[in-house]
């Protein structure tokens, strides 16, 4: 391995330069100390500041599922640029932003058809809690603002998305949040190593019914869900569990909203989590896989109903029906590589692919239950993870030094918490899986 004046030399940088970027989720007295610096990609490899090849074991961060460097993204994206680069989101339009829109819609549940675009998941979420309590003032229940998220649960970086998340170490520094509750997670000692959706723990939503009855439900606004948890490290939902999630909802007029930032376009091997686990939310927020990681971009998905009431109680036609909107909304760039991205899922039928190789993965991610350290194994579709033992004293360690390895070892994945996660390029082979699994546990069997 490099030294780091070789990985700086290599890139062309300099300390200065690498001191000057404060890098995000980073511990960035570690990085600055020992960069791990990634120069290109293609297919389903980066290639580091030494020359190396890395497997991108977690699609970019979730993003990057047909694989980096696509001709026919990078082909729309610099005609569009050619054409139009950028295009004023606010009282203007321009083709591709509502040629994207009604392409999402044909991947949401039906219903879902009014797309709201924003930059990125986090404030997709915003958007999404914003319209909740807007529409219920729209409707006349201005009493309704309360939100209910769940612990475990992660809803972006914004003010709404980390007080509906129940992330503590993404809070904790910030101080107050705005006023929410929180269901409990589903991470139950007798699910520990369920292939697939554990069979316990739909019976936890009768917190939610009482929830209901505290607060009352002319005060509540919406519940928001990952349909399965991703960043706190992959958890599906228990069966039954989102059906009834859905009932106690309608029951008591409270909007459901699913956070797909990471399940929708084919993570678990449908078009959506809704549709996977066949229950169907009143909003849906999106971003990541809809541009395949290319060009930021965020949407907030509703119901018509919720639409129709903005547009009814708007006033004069030519007065904005919803103050909200973002400088990038619908940009041009970004809406250009959806549409490419949409166009290889489907061309490529890589969403089916992800169901129909799921299977395998799920076996070789569970061949690892047994050996040390890992406390649990759960999966989903293309997206795993692993739970690990804490080192006395330093709860982060294991998890951060088994990613080193696997970095060392030519294999990137992801380390947060307690977890090791896994989220495939749809393209994979079942060579790959292979040698990310054995690169996986002999790092961990690594470990003294």
């Amino acid at each position: 391995m490099q030294n780091k004046k070789q990985v700086l030399e290599s890139c062309n940088l300099t300390q200065e330069q690498l001191d000057s970027h404060w890098m995000a989720y980073t511990g960035n007295r570690e990085f600055k100390k020992n960069p791990r610096i990634i120069v290109s990609a293609e297919g389903k490899y980066y290639t580091d500041a030494e020359g190396r090849k890395i497997f991108d074991g977690l699609s970019g961060l979730w993003t990057c599922g047909a694989g980096h460097s696509r001709p026919e993204i990078i082909e729309a994206v610099s005609k569009q640029m050619k054409e139009l680069d950028y295009s004023p989101s606010f009282q203007f339009g321009h083709p591709k932003s509502f040629e994207l829109a009604h392409r999402i819609t044909q991947f949401m549940p039906e219903g879902l058809n009014r797309v709201l675009y924003t930059n990125s998941g986090s404030d997709a979420v915003e958007s999404a809690l914003k319209v909740a309590r807007a529409y219920w003032r729209k409707k006349g229940h201005g009493s309704k603002t309360r939100l209910i998220g769940r612990v475990k649960g992660y809803h972006g970086v914004n003010w709404g998305g980390i007080s509906v998340g129940g992330i503590g170490a993404n809070k904790a520094i910030f101080g107050q949040m705005m006023e929410a509750d929180h269901l409990q997670h589903t991470m139950l000692p007798q699910n520990r190593f369920s292939k697939g959706m554990p069979e316990e723990g739909a019976d936890l939503l009768s917190e939610l019914e009482e929830m209901v009855i505290l607060h009352d439900a002319s005060n509540i606004a919406a519940v928001i869900v990952e349909p399965m948890a991703g960043s706190a490290g992959v958890i599906p939902p228990p069966v039954g569990y989102l059906n009834r999630l859905r009932e106690v909802c309608t029951k008591n007029n409270i909007l459901l909203i699913f956070d797909e930032v990471i399940t929708a376009f084919g993570r678990v091997g449908s078009n959506t989590g809704s549709e996977e686990f066949g229950v169907v939310p009143d909003i849906i927020t999106i971003a990541k896989q809809v541009t395949n990681g290319v060009v930021p971009l965020g949407a907030t998905i509703v119901k018509q109903e919720i639409y129709d009431t903005f547009m009814d109680a708007g006033g004069p036609e030519y007065v904005l029906e919803l103050p909200h909107g973002y400088t990038y909304s619908a940009h041009p760039l970004a809406c250009a590589a959806g549409l490419a991205t949409l166009d290889i899922l489907d061309n490529e039928q890589l969403i089916p692919r992800v169901k129909s190789m799921s299977p395998y993965f799920e076996d070789r991610l569970h061949s690892l239950k047994g050996i040390q350290y890992v406390h649990d194994i759960r999966n989903y579709g293309f997206a795993g993870a692993l739970t690990i033992e804490a080192s006395p004293g330093e709860p982060l360690l294991r998890p951060f030094q088994i990613a080193m390895k696997c970095w060392e070892k030519g294999f990137y994945v992801r380390y947060g918490g307690d977890t090791i996660q896994i989220g495939l390029p749809f393209t994979v082979e079942k060579e790959e899986i292979d040698s990310l699994i054995n690169a996986l546990g002999e790092s961990i069997n690594e470990l003294d």
